[in-house]
This record gives C-alpha cells, sequence and structure tokens, in this order.
C-alpha cells in the first residue's frame, strides 16, 4: 500500500517499481559467522532518491541476537544443521518471518571461512535467501570490514586523527590504521582467543595450529583432552599479546611475529592517535562482558590491553565491538545504463552478485600506462581477496580526458591484464563506467584485445567499494540494462560515503 504526504510517495513493497519512489523502506539482516561467534542483526533501513542514485538517509537496529559460539563438527566443519537451528530461533526472537526480509547480508570471517564446508554453507544461505549479498570474508576484506565496522574510518574524519582499529576474533587479529576516512595500512595475524577452547572441566577440547606454535613458544605443553597448568596459559598468552604489539609498533619483525601474518606488515610510519578494539575479546576489554567462554579470550584481554596502555596512544571505545563486522543491510539502490553499452554474448546476462572493486586508476595522463593500470586492478583485487579469479569482479572506472585510439587501446590491454585470472577461469570481463564510453570500450576489448570469454561493458553508473550488482537483461524496448546496486551497509557508514565521495572528486 502506498499514500501520498507531502508531495511525496511512499511504500514497503520490494516488488514497486523503483523508478517511480522518493522514498523506499526494507527490512534487513546480517548475519556473521565467524571462527568464534556467530550473530545477527535485524534493521529497518530508509533510502531516499538522490538523483538517479538511491542514499541510506535512516537505519534502526530492530534487534542484535543472542551469540552463539560457533558451532563445529567432530571432523571440524561447521555444523549446519546446529548453526541453522540457531538462526531460526533468532527470527523467532525478532518475530519476524524470513519471507518479511527484503534484503541482507552473509558474512563469514576468520578461522570460519577457512572450515572445508563454509563457502557452501554461505552458497546455501544465499540459494535459501535470493536477495542477500553472500561474502566469504579473506583476511584483507574481513580487517576492512572491522575498520569500518567499528567506527575507526568515521573516528578518524571527526577527530582529525590517525587511528589504529585492533580487532581481536577467535582466530585471528585484524589490525587497520585509518586517517581522512580512509584505510591507509592493514594487516592480520595468527592470534586469537580461541586458537585453544576448553570443556566446562577446562580439557583443552580443540587446538588450532596457532595454539600449538604458542604453546612451543612459551615452553608449555598442550594435549587435547588433558588440563593445562593456569601459570601456562598465562605465559603462552604473554606471548600472544607480545607477539601482536610488536605487528602494530615495530617496523621490522622478528621472524616468529613476521610467521603469524597472514597479510603484508604494517609500515608503522608513527604511533596512532587513538586505539580502538572490536572483536569478541574487545567485550572484555571494555567491560562489557565478564563472563568466561572456555577460551583465551579474558587472558588475552588482560594482557593485551597493559601493553597497550603502556604503548602510549589513547585508548578510546569503538561504535562498535563485537558487532563490528556484521553487515546490518544489503542497501539497495537502483540505476539503468543506456544506449552506449557493449553485451557479447547477450545471454550472458543477467549477472548477480557480482562484486565491485574500484582501483585508483591513472587515467589522467595523456599516455595511458597499461602496466600501471594493470598492477592497480591487481591491487585491488588481492584487498578484497579477490586475485583467484573464483567468482566474477566488476572492474569501476572513471573515464578521464579524450578517447584516443592509443589511450583507449592501453587501458583495455591494461583491464584485461589486470582481470586475467578471472578471463583464464572463462567468466567474463565486467567494465563498469560513469561516463559515456562503455560502448567503445567493450568494443575494442573484444576486437582489438580479444577478450573472447564474454564482455560487459556499461556506463552511466555510480559505484562504491564494498557494492555487489546485478545485471539484468538487456531491455528490449531500449537496449539499456538495469543495474540493482547492493552495497554493505555498516553501523557507521559516514566514512565510507565520505572516502566514495572523495575518490570520485
Amino acid at each position: 500500500m502506498s499514500d501520498e504526504a507531502g508531495g511525496r510517495v511512499f511504500f514497503s513493497h520490494i516488488r514497486r517499481s523503483l523508478e517511480e519512489e522518493d522514498e523506499i523502506r526494507l527490512v534487513s539482516v546480517g548475519v556473521d559467522i565467524g571462527s568464534s561467534t556467530s550473530h545477527l542483526v535485524f534493521s529497518r533501513i530508509v533510502l531516499e532518491r538522490l538523483d538517479s542514485r538511491y542514499i541510506v538517509s535512516e537505519r534502526e537496529v530492530l534487534f542484535e541476537s543472542e551469540v552463539l559460539l560457533t558451532p563445529y563438527a567432530d571432523d571440524m566443519s561447521i555444523d549446519a544443521a546446529a548453526l541453522g537451528s540457531f538462526i531460526e530461533r533468532q527470527y523467532e526472537l525478532a518475530k519476524i518471518e524470513p519471507q518479511a526480509i527484503d534484503t541482507g547480508a552473509l558474512i563469514l570471517t576468520g578461522v570460519a571461512v577457512r572450515r572445508s564446508n563454509a563457502r557452501a554453507i554461505g552458497d546455501l544461505f544465499a540459494a535459501q535467501a535470493g536477495k542477500f549479498v553472500s561474502v566469504s570474508a579473506g583476511d584483507a576484506l574481513e580487517t576492512t570490514l572491522a575498520a569500518f565496522g567499528s567506527g575507526a574510518a568515521a573516528r578518524s574524519i571527526r577527530e582529525s586523527a590517525r587511528i589504529m582499529n585492533i580487532d581481536i576474533g577467535g582466530g585471528t587479529t585484524k589490525v587497520a590504521v585509518c586517517e581522512g576516512g580512509e584505510l591507509v595500512d592493514l594487516t592480520a595475524a595468527d592470534i586469537g582467543a580461541r586458537i585453544v577452547s576448553f570443556d566446562a572441566d577446562g580439557r583443552a577440547r580443540r587446538i588450532e595450529a596457532a595454539g600449538y606454535r604458542f604453546a612451543r613458544e612459551a615452553g608449555v605443553r598442550l594435549e587435547l583432552g588433558a588440563i593445562p597448568d593456569p601459570a601456562d596459559l598465562i605465559r603462552m598468552v604473554a606471548c600472544m599479546a607480545q607477539r601482536l604489539c610488536e605487528v602494530v609498533q615495530q617496523k621490522s619483525l622478528e621472524h616468529a611475529s613476521a610467521a603469524l601474518l597472514r597479510l603484508d606488515p604494517l609500515r608503522n610510519e608513527r604511533m596512532p592517535d587513538v586505539v580502538t578494539f572490536s572483536g569478541g575479546v574487545s567485550e572484555y576489554i571494555y567491560g562489557a562482558q565478564t563472563r568466561a567462554y572456555g577460551d583465551l579470550g579474558p587472558l588475552l584481554a588482560r594482557a593485551v590491553l597493559e601493553r597497550v596502555k603502556a604503548w602510549g596512544p589513547r585508548i578510546e571505545k569503538p561504535d562498535q565491538g563485537i558487532r563490528a563486522t556484521v553487515v546490518g543491510a544489503s542497501q539497495y539502490t537502483i540505476q539503468v545504463s543506456g544506449s552506449t553499452i557493449f553485451i557479447a554474448p547477450h545471454e550472458i546476462l543477467p549477472l548477480k552478485n557480482v562484486a565491485v572493486i574500484t582501483p585508483d586508476l591513472p587515467l589522467e595522463a595523456e599516455t595511458l600506462d597499461a602496466r600501471q593500470i594493470a598492477q592497480s586492478i591487481r591491487a585491488a583485487l588481492r584487498g578484497f581477496d579477490l586475485q583467484d579469479g573464483e567468482q566474477a569482479v566488476a572492474l569501476c572506472y572513471r573515464w578521464q580526458g579524450s578517447a584516443t585510439f592509443a589511450r583507449l587501446d592501453a587501458f583495455c590491454r591494461g583491464a584485461a591484464a589486470g582481470m586475467s585470472a578471472q578471463l583464464e577461469n572463462k567468466l567474463p570481463l565486467i567494465l563498469v563506467g560513469d561516463g559515456d564510453i562503455g560502448g567503445l570500450i567493450g568494443i575494442h576489448c573484444q576486437e582489438e584485445c580479444g577478450v573472447s570469454t564474454g564482455i560487459v561493458s556499461i556506463d552511466g553508473i555510480t559505484l562504491k567499494a564494498f557494492d555487489f550488482i546485478d545485471i539484468g537483461a538487456l531491455m528490449e524496448t531500449s537496449g539499456a540494462v538495469p543495474v540493482v546496486i547492493k552495497s554493505l551497509v555498516f553501523p557507521t557508514s559516514a566514512a565510507v560515503g565520505w572516502s566514495a565521495e572523495k575518490a570520485a572528486a
């Protein structure tokens, strides 16, 4: 149903034509399955039309779920049945029917994403709720999610400060440094609260590889089924905290610390002004949780906090702690790409849930460098853990300058080289611009660069990092294609929007 108020049209039904609406109200759910905990957030978001694009104008949390210790089966894979029962119960507690959900996002993070059935679980959820964005977040993407979700990026704008967010989870610790709303440095390490976990009697129930590693360093003997001495665990956790502090403070790392890294080390050019903590262990750091959950969380929180206090930066609470990587909604917007597009073959469409990268491409020079363009694209793919070429990716670019043959040729060859992993896996080359040059670029990629795996080159579309897009089939009447944009919406999203606008300037 719709009603008129002040000349504006309001509705709450996803099947209404978006082209006729000024305001859209959606119910969303974010699901975070991590190595330590799993939880949900139900939200209501309001989108308002801004020219041809809808932006989030309001976000209200309707229900925050209970926190579940991520269940594992005997073979150490995620227990899908137990997880499904938990999620079903949270829908009941929220008094929200699954069919009432308009959109959502499923994020698998940490050690959970490396379990043998993690991707299958993600695909299963996406299949059951077709409006979901489903992301298996590798280390770089998870670190980025934590930086924005914790509010560190937004805080760096508000306080004009260098903010370091340390997200300590069950299997890994993610470290992000933000300045001016931008993520300027990041890394991740195999340090987490549940690298060793215990049963109700204190016996070691699960030991990850990192758990054995720190036990050896501390001279502690860990055995499954045995009860470790509390003093031994304190020594082990002290080693963990010391290694973490070396990672966040030092330019040059000892071999043992460098071996823990899952990404390149931090540059550590200067001390941050503020340090915030997120992730499950942050609940202990800020006193929000005192109950132990059969892991190293309380001990690790105490050891890390002590060392960071001695380091010197101001310690502040984040906007979001344990829920920093919970994506509260998948924001639907819609744009239409018009007549200056190139699709080959037409049967390649529609495409759904295509991840977007927005590399910093050197397109302002009169002579373009294909090698630099390819390097920038590869760096963006690595930043979102998409470099393996296993899924289709949309390359978003902002064309600058004239469209001479030489400039088109350098761009297209650089784009094809940068996306070579996708092309080698027979995935289409997907290019999205904001101008009116999509047709020329698509034709050039096919005829001059020999791209034969399929090309989707559209334009007139504005995208940003964290977007996923659905590209619909060609409209017979106009030759245009509808593009639905699903953006990951963070609890504090100001920095994301600011960054996108700055990048576009």
